[in-house]
């Protein structure tokens, strides 16, 4: 016996059917169908057992040829269907390039981030650089260097979020004023811009993270003039030429004298308005004389060198110039509110 005719047979039946396979789903029914556990060519080699014992090596070779053969043609079939549905799904995605273009929205910088580069450029034409410092601090740079003692009832204050037995989210940036000033010498002029954090409820005016940024000089013969006419010049730049400042007495560990510092209404002139509650000012910031303390603690001579800094919430100048009435706007990523800036000048 020459082979088996039926083996014959089943490979010239799915050898056609392949080739006329339109699609990967019928190729693989083709594939069941003469391959799978009880496909037609599988069932010739099972039954191999039935024929003579001479003819079953010659019927065997021929089955497992054509196993072989169709293994292949349905391989090579199969890159071809998967080549042609890739190219079908091509031609069905092609964009329609007579369509008119969809303009993207377009971005506007953030308030907060337009005050802070206004902030910047201000105090970069005086001569000031910019200082930046870890958020997580030591209870030594957040308070013990600046002349809060153990027991100070300012501590208490602060509201601070401890996370550690030593560290703490900084209260203030005034952290970085100390690194900066143990890691230079005299003359300092520095602006500290960063996040801080203190226990506040959330509401219309207060957040648990706020921005906040501090100023320094310090060298020899700086006095609390230096400070008012740099604040002086602040207030105009930032609210308007015809603005001015006013200082009220008031109390800081890390100062001496202390100041509340305030900017005269740029609604109402002074005259008394809603938006500054009838008084004519505005209160924008806390400043004073550096405390010798604080001059000492960072290895100055206080009988040599003094020195001003003051500190602001820049999410306050921000609610102020824009004249916004809660807070929680600059984070509620509310692209509505954001486009209200897009045609404002800015850097």
């Amino acid at each position: 016996m020459a082979g088996d005719p039926r083996v014959q047979e089943v490979l010239d039946r799915a050898l056609a059917e392949v080739a006329g396979a339109r699609s990967t789903s019928d190729l693989e029914q083709v594939r069941v169908r003469v391959l799978g556990r009880a496909g037609e060519l599988t069932t010739v080699l099972r039954s191999l057992g039935n024929i003579p014992a001479a003819d079953r090596p010659k019927v065997g070779q021929q089955a497992n040829l054509a196993k072989t053969q169709l293994e292949e043609r349905i391989a090579a079939r199969l890159d071809e269907l998967k080549a042609a549905e890739h190219q079908r799904t091509l031609a069905a995605d092609r964009p329609d390039l007579t369509l008119p273009g969809r303009r993207p929205p377009s971005g506007a910088v953030h308030p907060l981030t337009r005050v802070t580069e206004e902030i910047i450029d201000v105090f970069e034409g005086l001569g000031f650089s910019v200082a930046e410092g870890p958020e997580v601090e030591s209870d030594y740079y957040n308070f013990a260097a600046l002349n809060f003692p153990d027991d100070h009832p300012a501590r208490d204050m602060q509201d601070t979020f401890h996370v550690g037995a030593d560290a703490l989210l900084r209260t203030h940036t005034s952290p970085v004023q100390i690194r900066t000033m143990k890691a230079q010498r005299p003359p300092v002029r520095i602006i500290c811009l960063g996040k801080v954090y203190r226990r506040d409820i959330l509401d219309a005016t207060h957040s648990p993270m706020f921005h906040q940024v501090e100023g320094l000089a310090v060298d020899k013969h700086i006095t609390m003039a230096d400070l008012k006419a740099t604040l002086q010049l602040f207030a105009r730049e930032m609210f308007g030429s015809k603005s001015t400042v006013r200082f009220r007495p008031s109390f800081f560990p890390f100062t001496e004298p202390s100041a509340e510092v305030d900017v005269r209404c740029f609604k109402c002139g002074g005259d008394g308005c809603r938006f500054c509650k009838e008084s004519g000012w505005l209160e924008i910031l806390g400043s004073g004389m550096v405390h010798p303390n604080v001059l000492r603690n960072v290895g100055y001579d206080p009988e040599e060198v003094t020195g001003w800094a003051f500190g602001m919430g820049i999410d306050r100048v921000a609610l102020l110039k824009y004249e916004i009435d809660d807070i929680r706007l600059f984070f509620d990523n509310d692209l509505r509110f954001l486009q209200q800036f897009a045609g404002l000048p800015g850097r």
